[in-house]
């Protein structure tokens, strides 16, 4: 029993917890019926529960399947979908030259926690592109082919120790050479990670460069107090990881250092074979304001993990498929045998460029395990008027958005749209060579639906490197070895799982390169 003293007080606190429980429930009871019924963006199809809570979408992004999950949506609605209170996506191609070229919208706060490697805004993009752009030109990257060569060949004379006796984990290896490809042509700088990973030692930058992504992830899905507090827990490997992006910064800081140190004694003049970093130091945004050292460093972690982990993923899965493809096998290698007299000496890269079947198996390549297939989210502005504000609403495809709205689209939807590429889950390079029931038209279509680099004004920059890295890897590979894929590598352990970036569900490809009899 309470005495009677406290009884008002024990009402009053009572009935509060209940007024308060009532107001909770009718705020939830208006979003829910907002969202449903009232909101502009009511009459875009979709799920209902979609529509009313991002809990839905977040399910699916924790379970790895988000790109698929997406594409049943647009199966069963059609080609815009609403996924979320605020977040449209659609699988146009009309919408998406509007949405990334025509009026280049900004990116979505998703993005914040690439901040390292990417701008949210368009016109800050436009800025740092223009210091970067010249270095990418094929004839720029073409400069660095010796040190591709030189690389790609180190890891053949490895496996060809091996005879195809023992598997090898293809990711592990793959982002090890693209590691010190890229590196090298950023940089100028010889990072040694085939030979760290032929003798089986761990290379830091390479293990930070796989780490990044992760620790992104986990860090934008945490509050700044919990992020702390893990990154306190005592286990090595786990503060590796959530390290890695000093391990990167670091990494970068020496070279710009050491550089600065270079031209200041006047031992690097100007040439026509320039480092991405001499690039970048020469660079200015405004008559003597050159580039800040914060900004160098953030492009350069950018080009790394873009041109390393994303790379070395496509490359694993294109391995993949030759494993179980012998008929593609085949037809590469009578070409590349036609190419290619000496199996240890690859020609010029234009050369390579010029096989129809090997550029065919790319581009199908591209299409089906493009490493980074995943929504690029953009935001509705306030005006979409070029000529500055206005009232005029953005239409999507006979729907108006208001500002604010997020839009993406995605290019495993894009590459999987059967009206452009008929059996889309099949790999098949021959749809992209004319003569084999495709027409001119057929290829244009189809190569207006591709972006694996991304697509409008924020395409990635470094395409043609990562084209160029990749067919010479290929060329090497195929014209050296048979791929065969022992039996712990299937369909199950090579299921693609995405996180933003594509991966195997065993998170491994182990592979066995057996030499050929030439």
């Amino acid at each position: 029993m309470f005495p009677a003293t406290q009884l008002p007080a024990l009402w009053l606190v009572h009935n509060a917890a209940l007024v308060a429980l009532a107001l909770a429930f009718a705020v939830l009871l208006f979003r829910v019926t907002y969202n449903l019924l009232l909101s502009p963006l009511s009459a875009i199809p979709g799920p209902w529960y979609y529509a009313v809570s991002d809990f839905w979408l977040t399910t699916h992004v924790l379970r790895l399947r988000q790109c698929k999950t997406i594409q049943e949506l647009f199966d069963a609605y059609g080609p815009v979908v609403r996924v979320g209170p605020n977040k449209i996506v659609f699988r146009d191609i009309s919408t998406t030259r509007n949405v990334y070229s025509v009026h280049k919208f900004d990116k979505s706060t998703y993005y914040k926690s690439l901040l390292t490697m990417t701008t949210l805004d368009h016109e800050s993009h436009s800025i740092r592109r223009k210091s970067y752009a010249p270095h990418y030109t094929h004839a720029s990257i073409s400069q660095f082919q010796s040190e591709m060569h030189e690389f790609t060949f180190e890891i053949i004379n490895t496996l060809e120790n091996l005879s195809g006796k023992t598997p090898v984990e293809c990711m592990t290896l793959f982002r090890h050479l693209m590691a010190d490809i890229v590196v090298s042509s950023s940089f100028g700088y010889r990072l040694g990670a085939v030979g760290k990973w032929a003798m089986d030692v761990e290379d830091p930058l390479s293990t930070a460069i796989n780490d990044f992504p992760k620790r992104g992830i986990l860090r934008s899905a945490v509050p700044a107090w919990a992020w702390n507090l893990v990154c306190r827990i005592p286990n090595n490997r786990w503060r590796q990881m959530c390290d890695s992006d000093k391990i990167l910064a670091e990494f970068v800081s020496a070279r710009v250092y050491e550089m600065r140190a270079q031209i200041n004694a006047g031992k690097v003049g100007d040439s026509e074979k320039m480092s991405l970093l001499q690039r970048l130091m020469k660079y200015q945004y405004a008559p003597l304001q050159p580039m800040p050292d914060h900004d160098i460093i953030s492009e350069h972690i950018g080009h790394m993990m873009a041109g390393t982990d994303t790379t070395s993923i496509t490359t694993t899965y294109l391995f993949w498929e030759l494993s179980r493809r012998p008929d593609i096998v085949k037809k590469l290698q009578a070409e590349l045998d036609e190419a290619i007299s000496d199996s240890k000496v690859l020609p010029d890269i234009n050369v390579l460029q010029q096989l129809p079947y090997l550029g065919a198996f790319l581009k199908e390549g591209l299409r089906v395990y493009g490493a980074a297939p995943s929504l690029l989210e953009r935001v509705v502005p306030a005006s979409t008027s070029k000529n500055g504000p206005s009232d005029e609403i953005f239409d999507l495809m006979g729907y108006a958005l208001p500002p604010g709205t997020i839009v993406a689209t995605q290019a495993w939807s894009m590459h999987r749209d059967p009206s452009v590429f008929p059996s889309p889950e099949t790999f098949l390079p021959e749809r992209w060579l004319k003569g084999n029931g495709t027409s001119e038209e057929d290829l244009a279509t189809m190569s207006a639906y591709m972006m694996p680099f991304g697509t409008g004004s924020r395409i990635c920059g470094g395409q043609n490197l990562a084209q160029m890295m990749i067919k010479v890897v290929l060329a090497a590979f195929v014209k050296n070895f048979d791929i065969v894929a022992p039996a712990e590598t299937n369909e199950r352990s090579m299921e693609i799982k995405d996180s933003f970036v594509i991966f195997p569900a065993a998170m491994e490809c182990k592979l066995m390169f057996v030499p050929r009899q030439l």
